[in-house]
């Protein structure tokens, strides 16, 4: 697919009825997403995140861009499967989910583990995310099966996952090795892990769309917080590349709620719409399975 002109203005048509859960939305992508989904009208909109003051002010900008448009706050930490489990069954009430954006993560951290014990970055971009499908998915099923239902799972992956390898036996250990680049072949290992759940879930439920997403390289706080070594390289290989957020927001805006006609499901796409350019990656079934048939492994007891 060689990509498409696309204007969240123009290009989304009206949601009624829809309701969309968006992680991640108190800034960067998450927030811009927010923004260029409301004023089409959906009925409800749910957003994650940790910071409560930055909800409100989204909060506010949605009653003015869409009063008529529902909004919840859900309060996460998405490296903790207890905190995730906790508040969706205290929040989400809605009988029905067109769209889940898997949007929030974190990029290029030290070595270290969650709560959980996973691989930080592993443990918060994939496996956060892993047990939220597997909490909303009787909805999302519930969902396709309505008349015109058109249900979506679409999960932000990053050019980083070409960098990445599944290391199963070492998942659950902070991952410190002393070769160059560490740092982003732990990022990377997530960003593969959420290509290949995209692949295995288009699979498993084909009458979901279920898409991975490169955004673009995007000015949001994931690269200010990097450091000066990782803003060199992300600079320097994007010169004149860098997006704002919100051109940042428009691939995953599409995917979620935009014309998917003639996508390949389970694919990966970069801005906008360009797909067959993940290297084969989504192609490796086996790996997807694999790595399905491991996270289901440890999310038994959730």
């Amino acid at each position: 697919m060689g990509g498409i002109t696309f204007d969240p203005a123009k290009d989304v048509p009206d949601l009624a009825g829809k309701v969309i859960f968006i992680t991640g939305g108190t800034s960067g992508l998450g927030k811009e997403s927010i923004l260029q989904i409301a004023p089409h009208n959906p009925t409800h909109i749910y957003f994650t995140g940790r910071n409560a003051s930055s909800a409100t002010s989204t909060i506010e900008r949605v009653k003015t861009l869409a009063p008529n448009t529902g909004i919840t706050f859900i309060s996460m930490d998405q490296s903790s499967l207890a905190s995730i489990k906790a508040a969706v069954t205290a929040n989400f009430t809605h009988e029905r989910l067109d769209v889940l954006l898997c949007n929030a993560g974190i990029m290029n951290r030290p070595p270290a583990q969650t709560t959980d014990g996973y691989e930080l970055q592993l443990g918060t971009n994939h496996m956060g995310h892993a047990l939220l499908i597997k909490l909303l998915l009787p909805t999302l099923l519930k969902t396709a099966e309505l008349p015109g239902g058109d249900t979506r799972i679409i999960i932000l992956t990053s050019q980083g996952m070409k960098m990445g390898s599944i290391d199963f036996k070492t998942l659950k250990t902070p991952q410190n090795r002393w070769v160059p680049g560490a740092q982003m072949l732990r990022y990377g290992q997530s960003k593969l892990a959420n290509l290949l759940y995209a692949k295995q879930l288009s699979i498993l439920y084909p009458q979901l769309t279920c898409l991975s997403i490169h955004p673009g390289v995007v000015k949001t706080e994931l690269v200010a917080e990097q450091s000066f070594l990782h803003k060199v390289i992300i600079y320097g290989s994007q010169v004149g590349k860098l997006l704002e957020p919100e051109q940042g927001a428009y691939n995953q805006v599409w995917a979620s709620v935009g014309d998917v006609k003639g996508v390949a499901n389970g694919e990966y796409y970069e801005p906008v719409g360009r797909g067959g350019l993940d290297g084969g990656r989504a192609a490796n079934v086996k790996l997807a399975k694999e790595l399905w048939d491991w996270t289901q492994k440890e999310l038994e007891a959730w």
